[in-house]
């Protein structure tokens, strides 16, 4: 496997409140490269395999093995970025409310309003 992922990561931690969605969307890129190479590397494997000898299967498993573990760390950094992303989100959201309460009280009302008025169309 490639080094894609991690260079996919390096804008995930900017702590930036505007670039989560881009980091989140870098992040997701890498994600879904590496993980259609592991299904290219395992489908060439799967094809190959009855042709193989006892070595080169040998060979093959231990490949596998390291591109299982390097799919797993590469989605343990995902989430852990994802996580990392969220928390600060809701120290952003939580500094502002308490900085602008009466300002979160009406946006939470608009926001209710709106919701509530396309829920009563939707049923209608």
């Amino acid at each position: 496997m490639k080094n894609e992922p991690q260079a996919g990561m390096a804008n995930a931690g900017n702590g930036a409140p505007g670039n989560i969605g881009v980091a989140s969307g870098g992040a997701q890129a890498a994600v879904a490269r590496e993980y259609h190479a592991f299904l290219d590397d395992v489908e060439t494997l799967v094809s190959s395999a009855s042709s193989m000898t006892t070595d080169e299967l040998a060979r093959a498993k231990a490949k596998l093995v390291d591109y299982v573990s390097t799919a797993r760390a590469s989605a343990r950094r995902v989430s852990g970025a994802v996580v990392e992303r969220a928390r600060h989100g809701a120290k952003v959201t939580d500094h502002y409310v308490r900085e602008q309460p009466w300002q979160a009280v009406g946006i939470t009302a608009v926001a209710g309003l709106l919701i509530g008025f396309l829920l009563g169309r939707r049923g209608s």
